[in-house]
């Protein structure tokens, strides 16, 4: 989804800053987190309550639905494609719509089990909480969503008539559906901006007025709590004339963490890769690829011309590793924990550009790193900068089988021929 938007609103980005955009801005949270903070600020969502055990589904059916006829079941990952996905177990999808009385057997087919979603890869991702919604009786389904433009350089909400179902295609098909508005980051929302995203919605039964009032709650949230994207697929009309957000997807920036430590503290590792997840511990800014040859560079300019030329020489890279330029040697040695714990690593490159980070400390850490992981792979090095000599002297004087290299070209042929051996 973040890729049509990205596409919608014309973005150029490069490879680089995509990746970058996806380190220093990813904190994403689930739907019910999401629905929670949206009803604090006035939004119209479904009665609904996460669950992590079937007993605390027993007590929901018991104490927050006692007359409800049939709920809505849906499983809490962090990915898209929830309702198409497919459990490990066998089960298929993860949102159900079922008769009170077979909640507890749903829920027991989706608690600790794996969902496989088109987002989520192979590997998918464990299901540990369900979300328990009212099953509202909805007449009309939308699409809406708040985002950062660059071209505009502000907010961005963009609005469709129909939703629920796949906006790409919807997108593709019917781009004349599609409309944009631009919100001045200065002015902030006005009654003009609100009233065409709601005509942009087209309302079949809900109150034109009070539309135009959720739509506002929807801004102001997103500016209030530093969102990155905020979007309700689908935002549905009930029978009972209300615009209600059926679905909540909430991401946020990681440089306001400072001052949203509410929402901050809603962050699920488990649904995130544990390799970025230890190395944002240890201040490294890394993303894991799928390829063979591990990564640690300073710098994320040098990181992508690494991972560059390693494609030019027939390779793949395994990760976006940047130590920085004030790694310490802790730092390092953290880096090549990170970067030898993926069993699909078949060989390093480290190529250090010394200018505030210096060589020697790099190569203190390589060597620090070599002691305490027990590398099992060819590890590649290239260093050029400040403290050039001493990094090359402490590898030398270590006594282990490193490779070393004269420049990067020569340093990512060796990596590519060892990964190969």
């Amino acid at each position: 989804m973040r890729g049509f938007l990205n596409k919608l609103v014309s973005r150029s980005l490069s490879v680089a800053g995509k990746w970058q955009h996806q380190q220093l801005r990813r904190l994403n949270i689930h739907e019910y987190q999401g629905a929670g903070l949206m009803g604090k600020y006035g939004i119209n969502v479904p009665k609904g309550v996460a669950v992590a055990s079937l007993h605390h589904v027993q007590k929901a059916l018991q104490y927050v639905f006692p007359s409800e006829s049939e709920l809505v079941v849906k499983s809490q990952v962090l990915a898209g494609g929830r309702g198409l996905g497919k459990f490990k177990n066998g089960f298929q999808g993860g949102v159900h719509i079922v008769k009170t009385d077979k909640v507890e057997e749903t829920a027991g087919k989706m608690l600790g089990q794996i969902l496989v979603t088109k987002q989520t890869g192979s590997q998918g991702k464990i299901v540990s909480k369900v979300y328990l919604c009212e099953k509202l009786s909805l007449v009309n389904e939308m699409y809406f969503a708040i985002m950062l433009d660059r071209t505009t350089a502000g907010p961005l909400i963009i609005a469709c008539k129909k939703g629920g179902t796949s906006i790409e295609d919807l997108a593709e098909k019917f781009p004349d559906l599609i409309i944009k508005v631009p919100i001045d980051v200065f002015k902030g929302i006005t009654d003009e901006d609100a009233v065409k995203v709601v005509d942009g919605l087209a309302p079949k039964v809900a109150d034109r007025n009070d539309s135009i009032e959720q739509v506002k709650k929807l801004y102001k949230l997103f500016c209030e709590s530093d969102c990155t994207l905020l979007e309700i697929n689908p935002i549905a009309e009930t029978s009972d004339k209300q615009l209600v957000a059926a679905d909540a997807k909430l991401n946020f920036d990681d440089n306001a963490a400072f001052r949203q430590k509410e929402i901050f503290a809603l962050r699920d590792p488990t649904q995130e890769d544990p390799r970025e997840v230890a190395a944002a511990k240890a201040d490294l800014n890394y993303i894991g690829l799928d390829g063979e040859i591990g990564c640690m560079v300073n710098g994320a300019g040098l990181a992508m011309a690494t991972m560059d030329i390693i494609k030019l020489h027939g390779g793949t890279p395994a990760n976006f590793l940047d130590v920085g330029g004030n790694a310490s040697e802790e730092q390092v040695v953290e880096a090549f924990k990170i970067l030898t714990s993926d069993d699909k690593v078949k060989a390093i490159l480290v190529n250090i550009f010394g200018g505030i980070m210096k060589c020697d400390v790099i190569a203190s850490g390589i060597v620090n790193a070599a002691k305490q992981v027990a590398l099992k792979v060819p590890v590649v090095v290239r260093l050029e900068g400040t403290n050039v000599d001493q990094g090359k002297r402490i590898l030398k004087e270590s006594g282990l089988a490193l490779i070393t290299a004269e420049d990067l070209d020569d340093a990512a042929e060796k990596a590519v021929k060892a990964s190969a051996s």
